[in-house]
């Protein structure tokens, strides 16, 4: 399995590119910005897009993507999500105002979209690899994806910030060996990433000493111009973890 990050950052800016990872060649992990820089042909490949939340930095490309390969694909793209995510979708995006509704073209009985719901701890089996949805704490509903085949482990928690419910998901599996996991802003915006339920490093501190495994921690989301100062802090608040600061060309394979 491999897992190649196409953008993490909390922002755009030259070489910045907001959420997207993609599994292998067929799966999408989100679908911020990041998408755009995949080729038409890379694009043709996927089949499954999972998204954590409605959010547009995450699901930005998606409605591109979707008129981009729209004559290339013979089986309809599936978006996997929670069923509060793929109301928003089709109230505020595929409503034939904002974009046309590929969930009924070119035709209702062959679409080029179709929706997937799924529930909080529920798996779904891709070709031997399994995705378990995982609910966090943001905002509008939000959730984390753990992702797992024969040989690999790895989280991405999508956006929130202090919480129980991704920790003790965590703790219940037997192996995990990457965790990607956000801190959007330094220590001094601590207010705002309440209010915002995204994590600080101190916030994510705290938390991180709920977890009983010792994965590499890949620190993702953080504000544009910031990156440097946020890791510094993870780096202080998590001492003896072992730390990196995702910069958007990670390729993993587990």
């Amino acid at each position: 399995m491999q897992i190649k990050i196409l953008g993490c950052s909390g922002g755009v800016s030259a070489n910045l590119r907001t959420t997207s990872l993609l599994v292998d060649d067929d799966v999408l992990i989100d679908a911020g910005t990041g998408v755009g820089d995949l080729t038409l042909e890379e694009m043709s490949h996927i089949q499954h897009v999972f998204l954590t939340h409605s959010h547009l930095d995450h699901i930005a490309s998606l409605p591109l993507l979707l008129d981009t390969i729209f004559d290339r694909i013979k089986e309809p793209l599936v978006v996997h999500a929670s069923a509060d995510t793929i109301e928003a979708l089709k109230q505020h995006i595929f409503n034939n105002i904002i974009w046309p509704d590929f969930s009924r073209l070119p035709s209702a009985d062959k679409p080029v979209l179709t929706f997937n719901i799924l529930s909080p701890s529920e798996h779904f089996e891709l070709n031997g690899r399994n995705f378990e949805m995982i609910p966090v704490n943001h905002t509008v509903p939000g959730v984390g994806y753990r992702v797992s085949n024969k040989t690999g482990v790895f989280v991405f928690s999508g956006d929130t910030t202090s919480n129980d419910t991704l920790w003790q998901a965590l703790n219940s599996g037997k192996r995990l060996d990457v965790l990607m996991i956000e801190s959007a802003f330094a220590n001094r915006d601590i207010d705002l990433c309440r209010r915002a339920r995204h994590y600080c490093p101190q916030l994510l501190g705290e938390d991180m000493r709920k977890l009983k495994h010792d994965p590499d921690i890949y620190i993702s989301h953080t504000k544009p111009g910031e990156e440097q100062n946020i890791f510094a802090e993870c780096r202080q608040a998590m001492p003896g973890r072992k730390l990196h600061l995702l910069n958007g060309k990670e390729i993993f394979t587990l």
